[in-house]
């Protein structure tokens, strides 16, 4: 029985279909990948290396404020009592180590600086007698006077090089009992809590001085957590939007008696301000709990079309492949992965352009 024409149409059709439908199915398994010239790869920023095993910590996150850091910090006060003539500098200065902060004046000082000032001629006068003239005990004795008196003037508050002025000048009418008080350290004025004309004691705080630029977080830990951070251990501040590194530089031993956490300090690059005293953060420390395998940048590893993870592999020089991972474990900026071989060249910055050229060239970014 011969068929119909409509039969041998749908024939036809089903026939020819066929290896087209394979066609297209093959087309859409084919490797995920683009080639991009050296001169791209320079404008994009992109940057490989090879893998290899790493130790990547568990993470811990914790609450934190930023606070001052302790160690780059200092207070001036005065060691006598005296009355504050002039003010030199404002909160929020950034003053230098050795400046000029608040001029004073003090009675103490003055009765001080007019003893420094007669037992240096005495001292002058022996030393050049000689003690072939001078008998050993005045000898002693003038030493003796002038050390005390220059270490009183000293404590009071006068710097080595304001006493120098004084003494070489040798006119008792510069005995008035002013004197400066100097920055300890380079750093900004962080408080300055005096008005001019103010009579102050000894001990009274008039500036604190801060060198912001490596603040401490202090974060609060449970015994448990404490028992598994180690000093110098990394750890990622998250400032809004923004994530600072750290590293962790003290520990307490000691319980909080209200909270029963444990105090760690981590101090953090700030010199881009960022951070501020006061500031609420949150922490993420890296303990000693480790896995051990394939560990990337964060950067490296991008979310796929269907939402899998994926990193780009260097197949051959300037040809990029699309890989689908799992991603293990991330602690601030690295992750651990799984889901290529060790020696994989993978790119490690400049991913994003690489996925948008494979993209470009009409592949689904995606490859299992």
């Amino acid at each position: 029985m011969k068929n119909s024409p409509l039969v041998v149409l749908l024939l036809t059709l089903s026939l020819t279909s066929t290896p087209w439908a394979e066609d297209n199915h093959e087309h859409n398994e084919a490797p995920a990948d683009t080639e991009i010239s050296l001169a791209q790869q320079k404008m994009a920023g992109i940057k490989t290396e090879k893998v290899r095993t790493f130790s990547l910590g568990a993470a811990i996150t914790a609450p934190g404020q930023a606070v001052l850091n302790a160690y780059r910090s200092s207070k001036i006060t005065p060691r006598t009592a005296a009355q504050i003539t002039q003010r030199h500098v404002q909160l929020g200065d950034q003053v230098k180590k050795g400046q000029i902060l608040i001029s004073l004046s003090s009675v103490e000082m003055s009765q001080a600086q007019g003893v420094l000032m007669e037992n240096h001629l005495e001292w002058k006068r022996v030393k050049r007698l000689g003690r072939k003239t001078v008998s050993d005990k005045r000898y002693v004795a003038a030493h003796i006077a002038y050390q005390q008196a220059y270490a009183k003037v000293r404590a009071f508050g006068m710097s080595e090089n304001q006493i120098q002025t004084l003494l070489k000048t040798g006119d008792a009418s510069r005995a008035t009992g002013e004197f400066q008080l100097l920055s300890l350290q380079d750093g900004t004025v962080i408080s300055d809590d005096f008005v001019l004309g103010e009579l102050i004691q000894p001990g009274r705080v008039l500036i604190q001085i801060s060198d912001e630029t490596r603040l401490w977080v202090e974060a609060r830990l449970s015994p448990e957590e404490a028992t598994n951070i180690t000093l110098g251990a990394k750890a990622q501040i998250q400032v809004g939007s923004h994530t600072l590194q750290g590293r962790v530089t003290q520990a307490r031993h000691s319980l909080d008696e209200t909270t029963r956490t444990l105090a760690i300090h981590i101090e953090v690059d700030n010199r881009d301000e960022r951070l501020h005293p006061g500031q609420f953060v949150s922490a993420v420390i890296e303990s000693k709990q480790s896995l051990t395998g394939i560990v990337v940048p964060l950067e490296a590893v991008l979310r796929a079309a269907d939402g899998d993870w994926q990193v780009f592999l260097e197949a051959a020089p300037g040809r990029f492949v699309a890989q689908e991972v799992e991603v293990l474990r991330t602690v601030g900026n690295k992750t651990l992965i799984s889901g290529i071989e060790i020696g994989s060249t993978v790119v490690t910055a400049g991913a994003f352009f690489v996925q948008s050229e494979i993209a470009k060239s009409g592949f689904s970014v995606h490859n299992h």
